[in-house]
């Protein structure tokens, strides 16, 4: 009997020392700001306008590819979605634009854009063929630009390319990736 009764205390001194853990725990688990709701939270931010982005460049990634960035250049945070819109720039006269159709490619979510934050999508056109003048495999004649209008966050920006190159292409459309 004396066995059983030194097993009850330790038994009883173990699940006082457990308990009394739990509740330390949870105590300090349950404490503070977040687990009350109180304090600081990240709101939500609002979408990026054009009076916050800006385009930084057009830089080649490839003979047909050109990636676009944006800055948000605002002092808050902002949110950025979808796919830019393009246009070639004729002579850098905005009268003598051409629309391009720009084909999405992969899925659109998002961006939360930090101040100073930036975020870039990329352009693939159909490749000129050959050397200097060049052809299109399709018959067409190429398009030449000096420069693009691109389309973000209802804002146009005009830019040309890194290199100091032109914008070539074959037809009139442009593959785009989201912003990320």
């Amino acid at each position: 009997m004396k066995r059983s009764k030194t097993r009850r205390t330790a038994i009883k001194a173990s699940s006082a020392v457990l308990l009394a853990g739990f509740l330390s725990a949870t105590l300090v688990a349950g404490s503070g700001a977040a687990a009350t709701g109180e304090g600081p939270r990240r709101a939500p931010a609002a979408a990026c306008t054009s009076k916050q982005i800006v385009a930084d460049g057009a830089q080649r990634t490839g003979s047909a590819q050109v990636r676009v960035t944006v800055t948000n250049k605002g002092t808050k945070p902002c949110v950025l979605n979808g796919f830019p819109t393009v246009a070639l720039a004729g002579q850098g006269s905005p009268d003598k634009n051409k629309p391009v159709q720009v084909v999405r490619v992969g899925t659109s979510a998002p961006v939360r854009l930090a101040a100073g934050g930036r975020a870039s999508a990329q352009l693939t056109f159909t490749p000129v063929l050959g050397e200097a003048d060049g052809y299109c495999a399709s018959g067409s004649d190429p398009v030449v630009a000096p420069t693009m209008v691109v389309g973000v966050a209802g804002g146009r920006y005009q830019l040309a390319p890194s290199d100091g190159g032109e914008f070539a292409l074959c037809g009139t459309t442009v593959r785009a990736t989201a912003f990320h």
